[in-house]
């Protein structure tokens, strides 16, 4: 068949640039890189007189072909969740893109039955290693996702050359995400996607108005930071206050300062109490969510989830439930990068909490810094802690971040430790102070 290439010069990146981001009505770098490839496909489509165009969107999600389907626990779940969020990531994009040349997009992988039957297919028939040791057939192939695709591919006819391909992201195949790069560079913009909002329509507002799930710790923080960047809206911080500091659900420790992490945020704060056991939370959260709803107008919920199943699936549970988009940023981040980030961002964060062998009394109250980093990675090599604390090894708590208007000095403090390696630094005053003091 006929292959058409189309070479754009980095010079004509900005005039589609303009087009495409109002468009599609985001800023978010990946989805950007991804539109411009898909725009340039459908622009040599429609001068064709294509009508209809088959994508294989939809294929990575039921046959497991991403990165975090490798990391997760639960593959066929992983899969499952990824295609609740498709729509919000990629469909509603490359509709947007398709209509706008007068082209209509099919998605066989996306097919309801095959969807179906894809998610019982038994994990290690999709991906290798460790959960697919009994998959002889990949043996010597150095790709270890999406296996079964690949062998149908194979015996269908489809050279290895293209079955065996390693996956790359449309963005750094088309060099579009480089070219963003260069271009941001070259107009003064430290971050791509500061770059990208220049060209939203600043009269059209923001994407979707979101509520966030704030426990007072790093992750809901950055997870937020990386969603305003996104041009999304925040429009209010959802606490949950549990009386079971043992919480299954929600970070209990220094809780109360949500409220001072709120005023220096300048977003409203709900506050909602919970029981702390184990299902009846949920129930706590829903009457959370549904005030935030009802409150705010929210139209979605960010999570600082990074690995916990537990925490995403019953959150993602009760927003389906209410209607609501679930966001979480940093699912399957790399947990050293993400420290990493929050230094080099000049977040303010120190440690709230410890509950890990090799922790000890002198980690409470610590400032998070490259220093520790270093020293939390040792302790990953030696005793297996999860570097973020994502395990409750350690909790954090946020005193200053790039958009604080004010930050959050303590003035008196207490540790209180139940064992050697378990202990609690408690705020017992605090006060809000300008940011030059």
């Amino acid at each position: 068949m006929k292959l058409n290439i189309c070479r754009i010069k980095l010079e004509e990146v900005e005039a589609l640039l303009k087009k495409i981001v109002p468009l599609i009505e985001d800023s978010n770098v990946v989805k950007v890189g991804v539109a411009l490839t898909f725009y340039g496909a459908c622009e040599m489509a429609a001068k064709d007189g294509i009508k209809v165009l088959f994508s294989g969107l939809g294929s990575e999600e039921i046959f497991a072909g991403y990165e975090r389907h490798k990391k997760s626990t639960d593959i066929n779940k992983e899969c499952l969740s990824g295609l609740i969020k498709i729509y919000e990531r990629d469909l509603y994009r490359d509709d947007i893109i398709t209509m706008s040349h007068a082209i209509e997009l099919r998605l066989p992988f996306l097919d309801t039955k095959l969807v179906s039957y894809a998610l019982k297919i038994p994990e290690r028939y999709k991906i290798e290693g460790e959960k697919g040791k009994d998959n002889e057939k990949s043996e010597g192939n150095d790709q270890s996702n999406k296996i079964i695709l690949r062998d149908i591919a194979k015996e269908l006819g489809v050279p290895s050359e293209f079955c065996e391909r390693k996956k790359k992201a449309a963005q750094y195949g088309s060099n579009f995400d480089r070219a963003i790069e260069k271009l941001a560079k070259q107009k003064g913009f430290t971050y791509k996607s500061e770059y990208l909002n220049t060209f939203l329509d600043k009269n059209g507002g923001k994407i979707l108005r979101l509520g966030v799930l704030f426990s007072s710790g790093k992750d809901s923080h950055y997870a937020m930071h990386i969603m305003q960047k996104q041009n999304y809206e925040v429009a209010c911080l959802i606490t949950l206050k549990s009386k079971n500091k043992d919480s299954y659900m929600f970070h209990t420790p220094n809780i109360d300062l949500a409220k001072l992490q709120a005023e220096c945020l300048e977003i409203p704060l709900i506050e909602q109490e919970t029981s702390g056991e184990k299902e009846k939370e949920l129930k706590e959260l829903e009457k959370a969510l549904k005030t935030s709803k009802e409150r705010y107008n929210i139209e979605g919920v960010v999570t600082g989830a990074i690995f916990s199943n537990y925490q995403r699936e019953r959150v993602e549970k009760v927003c389906d439930k209410l209607g609501l988009k679930i966001f979480s940023p940093l699912w399957h981040m790399d947990q050293e990068h993400e420290l990493r980030q929050l230094v080099k961002l000049g977040y303010e964060v120190i440690i709230g909490s410890i509950a890990a062998d090799g922790l000890t009394k002198q980690w409470l109250g610590r400032k998070i810094d490259d220093k520790a980093i270093n020293e939390l990675i040792k302790l990953n090599n030696k005793c297996k802690i999860n570097v973020a604390g994502e395990g409750g090894e350690y909790e954090s708590l946020v005193l200053d971040m790039p958009i604080y208007k004010k930050k959050i000095k303590i003035t008196d403090s207490e540790t209180i430790m139940d064992n050697e390696c378990t202990g609690r630094f408690v705020v017992k005053k605090a006060e809000i102070i300008s940011k030059c003091k």
